[in-house]
């Protein structure tokens, strides 16, 4: 049984037909005609990695299920998959809806998956109960217990980067990997703001991309759409901050920082994290934390987009490869997947430098 992400990525061969099968949920289903007046369906199909899309073709078996299904439906599609210049295609594809056995499988998602999420959500943790700060340290703990679920669920962004099911928490665990990293390297950084910065610049995408409890699409909603994931950031923090106040007065009165101005330093991290008016920030960076936020999250991204460049497969020529959206160009396979026998048999000293 092979994931979306071996079709994805090309890894779809199991013999010399490439008969194969995959478990998916249709996540979207579109009729339509050719000009030639022939019928297909386009179908999106998605696991907890990945998504592909196919087009059906009428006199097929899997075009008579499609006629008969919905968004949202699990099924196995079964068919001999091959690529060529229009990409991913099938032949003589036939589907099922899953029993209800298998779909509990599916939905679990992969063990190496849930390891995965399971020890980004301990690390996650693990910083925020080290906190020194009382009232950030009661915010974030506060956030975390409140929507442990959604955490665990939510992706970091729609299609560039960490675009899957607990791709949330793999990018704040990362970013926060790096800020402990750096924040020493930097006396004017406040740590325990830029952790907790880290933790809430991105929490409302818990609303805007969120997955159901069985899927593996995100469900667009209002405020997502029409608030975006800063301005609603910003009311949840305020939020969070008022309900500490009740719960916990004191803490909040007859401190070195006032209270004030250490919320807004707050929500300025999630106001500027974009870094540039033009790309949807509300105002640029103006402490030491916002800049250092704001090139660490850019820094994990383009990292994840990288990688996602290298899992594509697509090789333009030797050594290199084309670039995932939004990076540019193309990229170059890195030292770290080469190999002894591989430096060994290309390495051309004539060659390895422009100037010698």
């Amino acid at each position: 049984m092979l994931t979306i992400s071996d079709l994805a990525t090309g890894d779809s061969s199991t013999g010399e037909e490439n008969y194969a099968s995959v478990h998916a949920q249709i996540t979207q289903l579109r009729s339509a005609v050719t000009q030639s007046n022939k019928p297909y369906y386009d179908l999106e199909l998605a696991d907890e990695n990945t998504k592909i899309k196919l087009k059906i073709w009428s006199g097929s078996a899997a075009f008579h299920f499609c006629e008969q299904s919905f968004k949202g439906d699990v099924c196995e599609l079964e068919a001999k998959f091959f690529r060529n210049d229009y990409g991913l295609n099938v032949q003589d594809p036939r589907m099922r809806r899953l029993e209800d056995e298998e779909k509990i499988i599916f939905f679990s998602g992969s063990p190496e998956r849930r390891a995965q999420i399971d020890e980004d959500w301990f690390y996650v943790c693990e910083v925020f109960e080290s906190l020194s700060e009382p009232r950030l340290s009661l915010i974030t703990a506060n956030c975390l217990k409140q929507f442990e679920t959604k955490w665990q669920r939510a992706a970091a962004a729609r299609t560039y980067h960490h675009a899957r099911r607990g791709g949330l928490i793999a990018h704040t665990s990362q970013m926060l990997r790096c800020a402990q990293a750096l924040a020493p390297l930097y006396p004017e950084v406040t740590p325990d703001l830029l952790f907790s910065g880290i933790l809430f610049h991105d929490i409302g995408k818990l609303w805007e991309n969120d997955f159901p409890s069985e899927g593996f699409a995100v469900e667009q909603t209002r405020s997502g759409e029409l608030l975006g994931h800063i301005s609603m950031g910003i009311e949840i923090v305020n939020k969070l901050w008022r309900e500490a106040v009740q719960e916990n007065p004191e803490i909040f009165e007859d401190q070195e920082i006032p209270s004030p101005i250490l919320r807004d330093h707050l929500l300025h991290l999630i106001a500027s994290h974009h870094g540039e008016l033009q790309y949807g920030a509300p105002v640029t960076p103006k402490i030491p934390e916002a800049w250092l936020l704001h090139y660490i999250d850019n820094l994990d991204a383009k990292m994840e987009m990288m990688r996602g460049s290298y899992n594509q497969k697509i090789e333009l020529c030797h050594e290199l490869y084309e670039a995932q959206r939004p990076l540019h160009g193309v990229v170059a396979k890195p030292l770290s997947q080469w190999s002894q026998a591989e430096i060994e048999k290309s390495y051309e000293p004539s060659q390895s430098s422009l100037v010698e």
